[in-house]
């Protein structure tokens, strides 16, 4: 079940040869993180994780290697934002983010786009 693999940690060695665990869920919530705050970004999208109340993690998913990771980002963008933009700025984010904060090279950073939030018309009625 994916619960497990959220759960699986990374091995990752400091620059003294020991080894230093990194969660799944701790990759996951540091790509959460820097993605949300690209401006454009309506909301997260986590799908079922949000029924398990995986909150921090949410819409990100992570495999991770003992040396790399590859996170998939599932955003809904506000309305009107040019989405190429906005995926290359979240690529960028992510990336710098995980790597400069785990030390673990990010080979991809793959951002699908689930949704428009459109806004609401304002509809007056006739009484």
């Amino acid at each position: 079940m994916d619960e497990e693999k959220d759960l699986e940690e990374v091995s990752v060695e400091n620059v003294d040869g020991e080894g230093i665990r990194i969660a799944n869920d701790v990759i996951a919530a540091i790509a959460n993180k820097a993605a949300s705050e690209v401006p454009g970004v309506f909301s997260m999208f986590g799908g079922i994780s949000d029924v398990f109340g995986k909150k921090m993690s949410k819409g990100i998913k992570v495999d991770a290697g003992e040396k790399s990771t590859k996170i998939d980002v599932n955003i809904i963008v506000e309305y009107g934002i040019r989405i190429p933009d906005i995926a290359f700025e979240i690529q960028n984010r992510v990336k710098k983010a995980v790597e400069s904060m785990t030390g673990l090279e990010v080979l991809e950073v793959n951002v699908h786009v689930q949704g428009v939030n459109l806004p609401e018309d304002n509809i007056s009625t006739e009484g």
